[in-house]
């Protein structure tokens, strides 16, 4: 599959007293048809879950992913494939003069499922608990939060802070009238939620399916106009891929060898896909709480002992391509720095420079080919994977057979995600292969990579930066762009954090993350494609809620 043609992200943060106008329709976005088909399911994977737990609280780690496409929604959707945001329950935000001040308006006729308002006191509420749910540091930049009337909620910042555009637009608001009667939000596992999106109510859960029939009191009346979805269990990329194929499943398909012949050319004129790779970056990512692989010598040489090339022709079927040593995904172009990609070597795959930077680095070989670091332990490192992610641990091989031409020992540790997910985000593996955060600007990506504020205690569970590398150079860097509103200073800013990455090599990136997605249109049409970007093809991504509301049953 030939690369992805690079896709530009939406640079105009916020101009200083400038109205940025949301309102309005999308224009790919009108559901076709007329007639309500109430009887019209869509059928949808949800890959890497062997069974599920009946948990609808957006504000928990382990909530059914639903919970945050089609139960509740934002004040405004994150579109990757395009780098925009799209207004959703706001219509439009405003930023005051001085950059202290965020406001948003809401739609008017806005929702809940029970059939109750959703107000902007609701907005204000969600905010609130938040932060008694998740801390005191989450959205730290905002003294206080206010509903002067039903549809206008005003964020008074502390500092400027223009990230918090997406961060508090995409926050999932809940409704007061319900939570405010939880005991403990925290382990609430809320079974019968009652949200603003699309489809809220559930029927015939089990653990291996559940469905989410339409919300009776949707606040988008001419959107979703079909019975409902079916979230179905795979357990890996294997079992849903034969489903797919067989034909029993409308929307999610992960990793797939070949998918045009394997799963495209089986009906052509109803099934496609789309792999655009601007997902997270996809890393090698080493503990650097640990010696030896706080050495950021040691992380360069494994860098350039990593045969990229083969990682993305064997591991990932040609569906994506090499990272740089910017870490950034095509998502980032625009924000590229090309001096910087020209300037560094640690991501070219060179054996003869890597093995000679061991060997100045104190990294001796033996007699046996195999390399000792300068305590004089056997230089290892596991290389921790999951086990329903079969290109992962195709990737994972591919890493694991280059280490033993550096005369590093890196064998795989493959088991269920839930395990290796224990030791990742608490910090107590040596290796694994790890993702990254990512946002609307480069900011977020550099921040789960190389900032100390998000740097959590070895034991104590991390939700990026699972490395735990800190930088403070980089937090200067990313507190300037975080305050500055001039396109050309944010610019200039992120150009000096991609050096700072360069410089330090935080992790081993590996290639941009394609965004999965593929459909089958034999039932529901109207699905984003590379020609019509209107959100990405994916069933758990930031624009999903536009894919389940666009969509429509064919006829």
């Amino acid at each position: 599959m030939s690369r992805t043609p690079l896709r530009r992200f939406w640079r105009a943060l916020v101009a200083t007293a400038a109205v940025a106008t949301l309102a309005g329709s999308l224009s790919a976005c009108a559901p076709g048809g007329g007639e309500n088909t109430d009887g019209q399911i869509l059928r949808v994977a949800s890959i890497g879950n062997a069974s599920f737990t009946r948990n609808f609280n957006p504000f928990s780690p382990t909530a059914l992913d639903m919970s945050k496409r089609a139960v509740y929604e934002p004040l405004m959707v994150a579109n990757l494939a395009k780098g925009e945001i799209v207004p959703w329950l706001a219509k439009n935000y405003e930023w005051s003069a001085d950059g202290l001040t965020l406001t948003f308006t809401l739609n008017d006729g806005t929702t809940w499922s029970d059939g109750k308002p959703l107000t902007a006191a609701d907005v204000v509420y969600t905010f609130d608990l938040s932060r008694k749910v998740l801390g005191d540091a989450t959205y730290d930049y905002v003294g206080s939060a206010s509903a002067p009337d039903d549809t206008t909620v005003e964020f008074s910042f502390t500092r400027p802070y223009t990230p918090g555009l997406y961060e508090l637009g995409g926050m999932l608001v809940v409704p007061q009238h319900v939570w405010e009667t939880v005991d403990d939000p925290s382990t609430y596992q809320n079974p019968d939620p009652v949200g603003s999106g699309p489809f809220t109510q559930v029927a015939n859960f089990s653990a291996q399916s559940y469905d989410l029939m339409r919300n009776p009191n949707y606040w988008q009346k001419d959107k979703a106009d079909y019975g409902g979805i079916r979230v179905i269990a795979y357990g890996g990329n294997d079992a849903a891929n034969i489903a797919a194929i067989n034909g029993d499943i409308d929307f999610g398909l992960g990793f797939i060898q070949d998918i045009q012949k394997t799963y495209v050319d089986v009906d052509p004129e109803h099934r496609g896909y789309w792999f655009p790779a601007v997902g997270s970056t996809i890393s090698l990512s080493l503990n650097t709480t640990q010696a030896p692989y706080d050495d950021v010598n040691l992380r360069k040489a494994v860098s350039m002992g990593i045969d990229r090339d083969a990682v993305a022709k064997k591991g990932m079927s040609g569906y994506t391509h090499p990272s740089d040593c910017t870490g950034l995904s095509d998502a980032y172009d625009s924000w590229r720095d090309q001096s910087v990609v020209a300037s560094c070597d640690w991501t070219t795959y060179d054996v003869t420079a890597a093995n000679a930077l061991l060997d100045a680095s104190g990294y001796p070989r033996g007699a046996d080919g195999m390399r000792t670091t300068p305590a004089g332990t056997p230089l290892t490192f596991n290389i921790g994977v999951g086990s329903a992610s079969t290109d992962w641990i195709a990737v994972a091989q591919v890493i694991s057979d280059d280490m033993k031409d550096l005369g590093i020992s890196a064998p795989l540790r493959v088991q269920d995600w839930s395990q290796i997910n224990q030791e990742l985000f608490g910090g107590t593996y040596t290796g694994n292969i790890a993702w990254s955060a990512a946002g609307v600007t480069p900011y977020e990506f550099y921040r789960s990579q190389m900032s100390c504020k998000t740097v959590k205690p070895v034991g104590e569970e991390a939700t990026q930066n699972f490395h735990r590398f800190c930088s403070e150079k980089a937090d200067q860097l990313l507190d300037q762009f975080a305050a500055a509103t001039d396109e050309a200073a944010q610019h200039d800013i992120m150009n000096q954090l991609q050096a700072v990455y360069s410089e330090t090599a935080p992790q081993v990136p590996l290639f941009p993350g394609p965004e999965w997605g593929a459909y089958n249109s034999t039932n529901f049409v109207g699905w984003p494609s590379e020609d019509d970007p209107y959100a990405t093809l994916s069933p758990s991504g930031s624009s999903t809620v536009l894919v389940l509301t666009t969509i429509h049953p064919r006829g």
